[in-house]
């Protein structure tokens, strides 16, 4: 079977990285997120936890640090940055797999069987899924939507060359909110099914 990659970016609340992991186990295929950090720091010969403080700036509780390379060392973020671009690749060239964040759709935009999808919902719904779903208080939830999309959008800004919006070159924009998070996740693995799976 040819294989295929699918790029998953999203907005922070609006379960995303449930919908990769349920497309994964739907497709069964790996999903790619905290695992690229503990290869970046074996192959940087550094320790997670140092990694992670510099990928994720913003301490939020028992949700730790989620801000994506915000702050931090430039040259260390830039090591950091084309370290995991290198660990992208190889998993892409190597086994069908699906890829959350760290502008996997601009790693892989050379990949001859990807999907590039960009997942977002509605204010309103992301601010419940942070309260009633990943347990935080409304006032954390507010804060950290409007400081994790933030953090995002400059990573993107600082790292892909050319970029305007979320919204641009992507194959699939899809609204969580409209299908949730099990809904969302079949609809995009029928059409990875239908597109990019070939026997």
């Amino acid at each position: 079977m040819e294989k295929y990659v699918v790029t998953l970016s999203r907005q922070f609340g609006s379960m995303g990285r449930s919908i990769s992991k349920r497309m994964s186990e739907m497709l069964d295929v790996d999903f790619l997120d905290r695992d690229i950090v503990e290869e970046t720091a074996k192959r940087m010969g550094l320790h997670v936890s140092m990694i992670s403080e510099e990928e994720e700036a913003v301490k939020a509780g028992f949700f730790g640090r989620i801000y994506p390379l915000g702050i931090g060392v430039p040259s260390l973020k830039d090591d950091i940055f084309n370290t995991q671009q290198s660990i992208i690749k190889d998993f892409a060239n190597r086994e069908s797999c699906i890829i959350v964040g760290r502008c996997g759709d601009y790693v892989c935009k050379g990949h001859p069987n990807m999907l590039s999808v960009y997942v977002y919902a509605p204010y309103e719904a992301r601010l419940d899924n942070c309260v009633n779903k990943l347990g935080m208080d409304e006032k954390t939830a507010k804060r950290m939507i409007k400081e994790v999309d933030a953090a995002r959008e400059n990573y993107h800004k600082m790292y892909v060359p050319g970029y305007t919006n979320p919204f641009d070159n992507r194959d699939i924009c899809i609204d969580s909110s409209r299908f949730g998070v099990d809904g969302t996740a079949e609809i995009l693995v029928d059409i990875v099914k239908k597109k990019l799976i070939r026997e």
